[in-house]
């Protein structure tokens, strides 16, 4: 096991300075750049200004060069300074990931909470009304845009019905209110954004929970569990349930890359003050070091994501220690 994690460790350390180097290898392609964005639309800056510009921030050095810097100051988590505002990048990062972790967590709770009763009732319900009834809700969750969901929540429950906030995290008056107050308002903020989240990871994991379970329950020991004499709830809760279990670890650790990835299109459409919507104003300000920084973190995060999801399969099921070891 001891093996396993170190090589994993590796294989991490060596996606993650791939992700960043291509990360600045779009960047460097980009039309554009921050220096032209800030002065094209004034006509006191000449050239030379411009010049002198792209040398302090090092824009005339090599891209080898520049990305060399970048990651010797990364590696002391040191991703420079926003060229938005001038403040550290690292800070602006900070202050928005427990907002982003708040919605991530929400969101893979709902998921779970919903998805597994749902694929279980429908395997069990094999072909009935129930199955294909929810058969109908998966095809409309895959198949629906989640920025066009975004839309059709806002409009409903925002603006006609005028039941929920419809951006930010906060209301304007929120120092006022009491603990219960705060604790709410904030609660009617993340109910939108996390039911975009969820919504089409909600069909996919339940889609996932019926296939993993009737190809489960079809399994000779289950059979034979049954043919014991065995009650239809203990067959099922502790022969059929817990191996369906083991790949769904699997799967937690492929859907955080997509709930990440999403969030830069629905945090935008909600005005959330979490990473996706950082990283959106960035990009289009061509805010190179928060990208980065930005890029660094998030790629950080579904790494580690996927490594923890390996270790979990590596818990539950013993076949994969043995392999591993």
């Amino acid at each position: 096991m001891g093996r396993y994690l170190l090589r994993r460790l590796l294989t991490l350390i060596i996606l993650l300075l791939g992700i960043t180097l291509v990360t600045f290898a779009v960047m460097q392609l980009a039309p554009g750049g921050p220096i032209d964005l800030a002065t094209d639309m004034s006509a006191k800056i000449s050239p030379e200004m411009k010049d002198r510009l792209n040398k302090l921030y090092g824009f005339d050095q090599p891209w080898y060069i520049q990305y060399g810097n970048w990651l010797a100051r990364s590696v002391q988590f040191d991703f420079g300074e926003s060229f938005k505002d001038g403040r550290p990048v690292i800070d602006k990062i900070l202050e928005r990931v427990p907002n982003t972790l708040l919605l991530n967590v929400c969101t893979m709770a709902l998921i779970f909470l919903f998805a597994i009763p749902i694929g279980a009732v429908s395997a069990l319900r094999q072909n009935s009304l129930i199955d294909r009834g929810l058969g109908i809700f998966v095809f409309v969750g895959f198949s629906m845009p989640t920025f066009w969901f975004a839309l059709i929540l806002m409009l409903l429950f925002g603006i006609f019905l005028g039941w929920l906030p419809v951006s930010g995290l906060r209301s304007l008056d929120y120092g006022e209110l009491s603990a219960t107050g705060r604790l709410l308002d904030v609660a009617q903020h993340l109910i939108l954004p996390v039911l975009t989240a969820a919504f089409t990871g909600l069909a996919f994991m339940s889609r996932y929970t019926r296939v993993a379970l009737l190809e489960v329950i079809r399994q000779d020991y289950v059979r034979a569990a049954a043919a014991k004499g065995l009650s239809p709830s203990r067959v099922f809760w502790r022969h059929a349930f817990r191996n369906t279990l083991i790949p769904m670890v699997t799967l937690l650790g492929l859907m955080l890359p997509d709930l990440i990835g999403g969030a830069f299109i629905f945090e935008t459409i909600f005005a959330y003050p979490g990473l996706g919507r950082l990283g959106m104003e960035a990009m289009m300000s061509r805010d190179y070091p928060v990208v980065m920084g930005l890029g660094t973190i998030v790629a950080f995060l579904t790494l580690l994501g996927n490594l923890l999801a390996d270790l979990g399969l590596a818990i539950v099921d013993p076949r994969v220690r043995i392999v591993s070891s």
